[in-house]
């Protein structure tokens, strides 16, 4: 066996197709969200603003976050020190938990290291809780959500995107007294849509099922106090565990679980994802509480995000660009084709000095590659104007259809 011709080969198909992922080399400055600096390989430096960004508040650099990050720090050095189970438990990592419980108006939270593992931790374990549990998942789940279904052992229906008829139909053909749990997204990120979270949370009333909602893309954005979605649609209450991440809004790292005191204590006590692994540092942690606390309060910042949104989508949709509008803060322009969509991304880069990434299989299904723009309270007027213009130009110069893609 030749390894490293397979290895080789395998590389060699993503670049045939058009989907061999590069990173960019950026330098975020704080004060100046979202430019940055785009370091190149011949080591000369660009000025670039990032339109593809997960910090979608700009709390990533907030004075709040960063003052509680010198803090502990300061206080407590650079690590945990070791798992939550052994000596990694500290004041700043009880403080967010119970910052989160809070937000959730649940009775306890779970702090992981990022979202990905509290869902792949969480839905993994749920099986050793509850024996014969069967997951209905969207078939539109998070790669971190299938996994979690995929190895914990025990039976899962996967039902069509959005389809409560399917979903229905799935949970109607098995047995009434088997344990059941209905696995979903608040905003799904590729398309920016929404799940039925209200008809969900009805269905799973009649068949006596639990009820677990990702709601990464949607805490610190959503509702009065930045729990999500279903916090602004009053459902809270009707979900049973809420994932949810300190990545995006809330600028800093790590994920966590919301539910039932009994719950979090069960996960606690039986994922392998959440005992054998170090506990995020306490700067960290503090950071993420104070961004947590300080974005309970700030109505203004996710009325401006949803500004700023609503602009660019009418903007690009005056041009006649094909956008994915489901009424989110994400805004996709479906390009169609690995290789434009590479070609537009590079581009935009190198011509105007905006980043955002290109989106093609298998994130996306194929023939919907797309560019995935993000914008922030932070993206004003002239960043605005920037990218629209240059999304006018690449698109007639990569000799795209925009009525044929429209339609």
């Amino acid at each position: 066996m030749h390894y490293a011709d397979k290895l080789d080969e395998a590389l060699n198909r993503l670049h045939e197709e058009g989907r061999y992922r590069t990173f960019i080399d950026i330098e975020r400055q704080k004060g100046q969200f979202p430019h940055a600096v785009w370091r190149k390989p011949d080591g000369s430096e660009h000025n670039i603003t990032v339109w593809c960004g997960n910090d979608y508040l700009g709390m990533g650099q907030h004075p709040a976050v960063l003052a509680a990050m010198h803090e502990a720090l300061d206080a407590t050095g650079a690590g945990s020190g070791g798992t939550r189970n052994i000596s990694g438990t500290t004041v700043y990592h009880k403080r967010l938990e119970a910052e989160l419980a809070d937000l959730h108006r649940k009775e306890a939270a779970l702090l992981f290291t990022s979202a990905y593992i509290a869902n792949d931790a969480t839905l993994s374990t749920l099986p050793k809780l509850f024996p014969g549990l069967i997951i209905y998942s969207d078939a539109l789940n998070h790669a971190s959500m299938i996994e979690g279904v995929r190895r914990n052992g025990g039976a899962k229906r996967i039902f069509r995107h959005n389809d409560l008829d399917h979903l229905r139909e799935l949970l109607a053909a098995d047995d009434p007294d088997t344990p059941k749990l209905i696995a979903f997204e608040s905003i799904y990120s590729m398309d920016g849509d929404f799940g039925p979270i209200e008809a969900i949370c009805d269905l799973a009333d009649e068949f006596g099922a639990l009820t677990y909602i990702d709601e990464v893309h949607a805490v610190g954005m959503y509702g009065p106090r930045g729990a999500g979605v279903a916090e602004r649609d009053g459902l809270m209450g009707r979900i049973d565990i809420i994932n949810g991440t300190l990545a995006k809004a809330y600028g800093v790292m790590g994920g966590y679980i919301a539910a039932s005191a009994k719950m979090c204590d069960a996960i606690r006590s039986y994922a392998p994802g959440f005992i054998f692994t170090t506990s995020l540092p306490p700067a960290v942690a503090a950071g993420a509480a104070a961004s947590v606390a300080h974005l309970k309060k700030d109505q203004s910042l996710r009325d401006q995000h949803q500004l700023q949104a609503r602009i660019l989508k009418m903007r690009l949709k005056g041009l006649g660009l094909p956008i994915v509008d489901h009424g989110s803060h994400i805004i996709p322009v479906i390009v169609g084709d690995p290789v434009h969509t590479k070609q537009m991304s590079d581009m935009m880069l190198d011509r105007y000095g905006i980043y955002v990434q290109p989106i093609n299989y298998p994130t996306v299904p194929r023939g919907t590659e797309r560019l995935r723009f993000t914008p922030s309270p932070v993206h004003g007027p002239q960043e605005i104007d920037k990218l629209v213009q240059a999304m006018d130009e690449l698109w007639a110069h990569c000799a795209l259809n925009r009525a044929e893609l429209s339609a």
